[in-house]
């Protein structure tokens, strides 16, 4: 059920409308670093195209120990709205390439919050934020994304995670996966990402309720890109992601999908066949 906008004595329609530029170079030497992060060999020298997903380790604050919040976070506040709900993460998103981004390049990335929506219902309250990036390196727009941020209360200790949604059984290329600990460390520290669920396993039991260390949903994000890729010979022109379940630590996981034509139908599927995060692209 949708509420207003007002939570906790606040009018998130402020935020509508803030603006956001961060100009950054595309280093090669953080592009190789993610390479040899995900065993990847490729070309990630000056003047080579930058993989899809790949630009999420750019862009982003490194923020002073005094600017964080107990959960490793930015402390609410700055260009997204202070809400004060204690958990929050990247939902999904939907992502338009128009041209490659160009490792070495010089970048600048234009962000506008769009819409912030409350709402309650069985999960409790929540506070959507939806944030529109365009991004362009060496003065050539490339890439349109809108990022679907979700804020939620805790879980009381002891509750019991929600039944899975079983993932599709038709795929046409399936591939396994199996994160591990210095993965998920390298791909925070690439991405300046001090979350701590995804290194801090007492935190991550404890505190949020998650029963290991949690598999970032922008890395399984950039996974299933480029395992599209791979399986279709063709460049990515859009992807669109929604994240359903969580994936966790040295649990293995499946990237699958299926395609017809331009278009692709993707995910990834957890332990038992639980869907993680469901996809669609088109090259």
């Amino acid at each position: 059920m949708s509420e207003s906008v007002e939570l906790a004595g606040q009018d998130w329609q402020a935020w509508v409308g803030r603006k956001e530029t961060i100009h950054g170079r595309l280093a090669s030497d953080r592009v190789a670093a993610l390479g040899a992060a995900l065993g990847l060999e490729g070309n990630y020298a000056a003047g080579a195209p930058l993989p899809p997903g790949w630009h999420w380790i750019f862009f982003n604050r490194f923020v002073p120990r005094e600017g964080l919040g107990t959960d490793g976070h930015p402390k609410r506040g700055g260009f997204l709205p202070p809400v004060s709900l204690p958990r929050r993460m990247w939902a999904g998103g939907r992502l338009t390439y128009h041209e490659p981004l160009i490792v070495g390049g010089e970048a600048v990335r234009e962000s506008t919050i769009v819409k912030v929506e409350a709402k309650s219902g069985r999960a409790g309250k929540l506070v959507f934020v939806t944030v529109n990036h365009s991004i362009a390196c060496d003065g050539v727009a490339c890439i349109t994304e809108e990022q679907d941020i979700v804020y939620r209360e805790a879980a009381a200790p002891g509750t019991p995670a929600p039944a899975g949604v079983p993932a599709p059984q038709d795929a046409t290329w399936s591939e396994a996966f199996c994160p591990d600990t210095v993965l998920l460390f390298r791909y925070s520290s690439l991405t300046s990402n001090g979350h701590r669920i995804h290194y801090d396993q007492a935190y991550a039991r404890a505190e949020e309720n998650y029963p290991d260390l949690v598999v970032h949903g922008p890395l399984t994000a950039t996974l299933l890109q480029g395992f599209a890729q791979r399986n279709t010979g063709k460049p990515l022109r859009s992807f669109e992601f929604r994240g359903v379940a969580p994936l966790f630590v040295s649990s293995p996981f499946q990237l699958q999908g299926k395609g017809d034509g331009a278009a692709l139908d993707l995910w990834a599927s957890g332990p038992n066949n639980a869907l993680a995060m469901h996809a669609s692209a088109q090259v």
